[in-house]
């Protein structure tokens, strides 16, 4: 049986982060992953580019159980941080909007980042290599492995890091194998649903809005007190963009989500005014010029405003300006984990050590990343706390 200071189960953003931590302190780290490549979310993320983090990461732009869990990790390793080491292994970035920091060149370079991190430190990387089984004992933890294991036989360590992300996007490996061990140790698991997903309608709503898929407007998208303001797509299963992403983390079913299609515009006083100067336009024509033409002509259609403006009174006008930015429609559901971003929810805050990712009632045995109940914002921000939380436990573990 080979023996290691630290295991860390899964190759992500958070584990490798982590096993580079660890063996910065000498300690002797063993990572592995069920995938056949390290860090695939990672690849695939930012559109190819991967957007590694953002400028304005704070304790505000994520959702949990218990929302001052993330602030000790968030403060202790910072946006800064990282950027600080994305220059110093040379790799160009940019700022795309609101915060947002991109490669210039392919986000392999962040995977090769890390992998250069690890390997400084000896660090050992066993990919594909499956956790069949893990036994708590009196040295700390015995795993029994299968795939490219050390050996091909059971591994020991003192500290186990379970990096194992949640359930999104499961074509490419995503299980709860993470929820399951912590459950396994005693540890409670938040429900877990997909985030930062599109939402859904129902047959009879997609029917009505199906002429609308490929239209994009800049939109404020609401559901109770939360609010984004970004782009939003109508699509042929409902409705996408960064702003519906947004609010999936918000949005429960049975609720209605609110949408201003010309937020800051009043609409009422723009077709009064159209209305005073040429009555005989017609409405969505006039809409038109502020408003995807399609869009115009069905907002127009669905509001009994199809006429001329000088044949409209000012009720159908307001009826017409709270269609455009007070509308209100009922998701069926979201399309799930088959193209969530994240998992929201996951091994309850309540159980770890906020400092170091420690479970409280099993020394030794540490959870970071997505698995956490610590889910981000569109925008890098879930970079931030696999790279945040990683840190931290590699100082512990």
């Amino acid at each position: 049986m080979q023996s290691f200071d630290v295991v860390v189960i899964g190759a992500g953003a958070a584990g490798m982060m982590c096993a580079a931590e660890a063996g910065k302190r000498g300690r002797r780290v063993l990572i592995l992953d069920h995938a056949a490549a390290p860090g695939e979310k990672i690849r695939i993320s930012g559109g190819g580019r991967c957007n590694f983090t953002n400028l304005h990461a704070a304790p505000a732009n994520f959702v949990s159980a218990n929302p001052h869990f993330c602030i000790s990790a968030l403060r202790r390793y910072t946006q800064r941080d990282f950027i600080a080491l994305v220059e110093r292994h040379g790799i160009a970035f940019h700022e795309k909007t609101l915060g947002q920091l991109f490669c210039d060149g392919p986000s392999r370079q962040i995977i090769d980042l890390l992998l250069a991190e690890m390997a400084q430190v000896g660090v050992e990387l066993c990919l594909p290599t499956k956790v069949e089984a893990v036994e708590r004992n009196a040295d700390g933890f015995a795993l029994r492995l299968a795939g490219a294991a050390p050996d091909s036989g059971p591994v020991q360590c003192r500290s186990l890091v379970v990096a194992t992300g949640g359930r999104s996007i499961p074509k490419m490996g995503a299980t709860g194998f993470g929820y399951d061990l912590a459950a396994r140790f005693g540890l409670a698991v938040t429900e877990t649903r997909p985030a930062l997903v599109p939402l859904t309608f129902d047959p009879a709503t997609l029917e009505r809005l199906k002429p609308l898929a490929g239209i994009a407007v800049d939109a404020v998208v609401g559901c109770g007190k939360a609010r984004f303001a970004e782009a939003m797509l109508f699509t042929h299963r409902g409705l996408s963009g960064p702003s519906i992403l947004q609010i999936s983390s918000y949005w429960r079913e049975g609720r209605e989500i609110e949408v201003a299609m010309l937020p800051g515009t009043d609409v009422f006083a723009l077709l009064r005014a159209a209305k005073a100067e040429n009555g005989r336009r017609a409405l969505h024509t006039v809409l038109g010029t502020v408003l995807p033409k399609r869009l115009a002509q069905a907002v127009a259609a669905a509001e009994g405003a199809e006429g001329n403006l000088a044949d409209l009174s000012d009720k159908a006008l307001r009826r017409v300006d709270a269609a455009v930015n007070g509308w209100r429609v009922l998701p069926a559901g979201s399309e799930g984990y088959r193209t969530a971003e994240v998992t929201l929810g996951g091994v309850d805050t309540a159980g770890l050590d906020s400092r170091t990712m420690e479970a409280k009632a099993v020394p030794g045995l540490y959870f970071i990343g997505e698995v956490v109940d610590v889910t981000g914002w569109l925008g890098g921000y879930n970079f931030q706390w696999a790279w945040s939380s990683g840190w931290c436990a590699g100082q512990a573990a």
